[in-house]
């Protein structure tokens, strides 16, 4: 792991010859990470990949929506 901030990390995987990377061990413990969970990956073609805890992310997709849904229904 490479020294940062409080709150962030910076871990390193290798790429199998599956194509498979293996989460470190104090990256799933962080972040509570356990087998069978789905992860998202977000990529950019300048910046890279994220991966981000998949239910995390429905709830964050799920509230913008039910926030853009409740500005438009104010609207009319």
């Amino acid at each position: 792991m490479v020294a940062c901030p409080e709150g962030r990390y910076a871990w390193t995987a290798k790429v199998g010859e599956k194509g498979q990377i293996v989460i470190p061990k104090e990256a799933r413990e962080v972040f509570g990470i356990k087998p069978g969970d789905t992860l998202l990956l977000l990529g950019d073609v300048r910046q890279g990949i994220a991966i981000v805890n998949n239910e995390l992310y429905q709830q964050f997709a799920d509230a913008v929506f039910h926030a853009q849904k409740d500005t438009v229904d104010s609207e009319d």
